[in-house]
């Protein structure tokens, strides 16, 4: 999972805001493209990153505060400086020396993708009533708005569904509509903006309109827009389904430019979070 999120999200990025011209001509998983906006190549960005926070805050023995999970989240950045977050909330961290810097001086009222785009970790998590309630407290950290925590929420149930309940793709739209949290446009064909309800509306129908990542990563893309987060939301889901193929092309695994926190240490992460959550 975690390592498929870093490729769809690093792949993504080569696209996200791109003119229609660029995504029709170069989506083909080929390669990846320098970003337009900040000219990094082969990277992941905030999607990744905050899905790391993520993780690394479920392998604690500590409960979830605010001060906690804020924490992790300045941890995670200064360890690691990287762009393609908000310019905002890049310069926010930037200044931030601690999570109680960081709750000190955030506003958050934010109505977009931010809390979504790393709550699919959440879905290791056991027992739903946690996962919903850690899914709304993460959220409201950086996105204390009704749509923001309903599509974490979202996320988080629809990453469990397949790790935990072994559900069928054909049913997720049903699970969530039973949990409460369906309220989604599931035939999105549009460009996808920022906004927490349209990438979320984007990703779960690419999601259920593909059974490969290869496709489905394309797919995401090719819609247009924010193009990283719907592609490493939609990738993440995908993960978790038995039934999804896992044919990301191996080029796109051997030419991701991440040392420190890359393959290797996805990867290990990861077979901690299966080794904690998962029979």
């Amino acid at each position: 999972m975690l390592k498929e999120i870093a490729i769809a999200d690093a792949y993504g990025a080569g696209f996200e805001f791109s003119l229609a011209s660029k995504v029709i001509s170069n989506n083909d998983l080929r390669c990846y493209l320098p970003h337009d906006l900040y000219g990094f190549q082969a990277k992941y960005t905030d999607d990744t990153q905050m899905s790391i926070a993520i993780a690394k805050l479920l392998l604690l023995d500590e409960s979830w505060n605010d001060e906690l999970i804020a924490s992790m989240f300045v941890c995670c950045f200064k360890r690691d400086v990287r762009l393609g977050y908000s310019s905002g909330f890049h310069k926010l961290l930037m200044n931030c020396s601690s999570g109680r810097e960081l709750l000190e001086n955030i506003k958050p009222i934010s109505e977009r993708n931010g809390a979504a785009m790393r709550s699919v970790p959440l879905g290791f998590l056991r027992d739903k009533k946690n996962l919903l309630r850690l899914s709304k407290l993460q959220s409201a950290i950086t996105h204390n708005t009704e749509i923001a925590i309903k599509s974490s929420c979202a996320v988080a149930l629809a990453a469990h569904f397949g790790i935990h309940l072994k559900g069928g793709l054909s049913d997720l739209r049903r699970f969530l509509e039973t949990e409460g949290y369906a309220d989604w446009d599931f035939d999105w064909k549009y460009a996808v903006t920022m906004n927490a309800h349209d990438t979320v509306s984007a990703a779960l129908s690419c999601l259920l309109k593909c059974d490969n990542l290869h496709d489905l990563l394309q797919m995401c893309v090719g819609l247009c827009g924010d193009t990283d987060s719907v592609a490493s939301i939609a990738v993440g889901i995908a993960c978790c389904f038995d039934e999804y193929e896992r044919n990301l092309p191996q080029h796109l695994f051997e030419s991701l430019d991440e040392v420190q926190y890359g393959l290797d240490y996805l990867d290990s992460l990861e077979c901690q979070l299966v080794a904690r959550y998962v029979d």
